[in-house]
């Protein structure tokens, strides 16, 4: 069984690599990162948080096939629009830190689901920002790469500690 991943393993770090098949491993990496998800009582998280180098991300919400969650393989942005909006936002991978990050509040993904079908899909408000951050995680970007100054600054202190856990790892 995988587990969450926290800063500041490598792999946060990585840009994710495509899926190029949809097979068992795949479907099993679905249903851990899902299952984490919920125990961590996050809205979302991406493969790379919890070990995975590829382009996955999951949220909680009303699934086209009844499921409470939405899952998006090879996401792409079509349209990602409107003024930027400040929110306090926090991650998993990242414990005990959050800070302001300024986000467009209306986005159009595109996406695989789990057969391999294309889907389109538009959000504005919090699914749109957690679109956003779920796929920063698919580049190596980080709440704290995003957050204002002083975020950071207040932060300082538990980011130094996070490290320090993970060096010792």
């Amino acid at each position: 069984m995988r587990k969450l991943i926290l800063h500041p393993d490598a792999v946060l770090r990585r840009r994710a690599d495509s899926v190029e098949a949809i097979d068992s491993v795949i479907l099993s990496l679905v249903a851990e990162m899902i299952h984490i998800m919920r125990e961590e009582q996050g809205l979302g998280i991406a493969a790379p948080q919890v070990g995975a180098s590829k382009r996955i991300f999951v949220t909680e919400g009303e699934a086209e096939d009844g499921g409470d969650e939405k899952v998006f393989i090879n996401p792409k942005f079509l349209v990602v629009d409107g003024l930027l909006e400040s929110y306090e936002e926090g991650c998993l991978s990242l414990p005990d830190i959050r800070g302001t990050v300024r986000r467009q509040p209306h986005v159009i993904v595109e996406a695989l689901d789990v057969h391999g079908k294309t889907f389109t899909m538009e959000e504005s408000g919090l699914m749109a920002r957690c679109w956003q951050h779920e796929m920063d995680h698919l580049d190596g970007v980080l709440i704290i790469d995003r957050m204002s100054v002083i975020d950071r600054i207040v932060n300082r202190k538990r980011l130094r500690a996070l490290e320090s856990t993970g060096d010792s790892d």
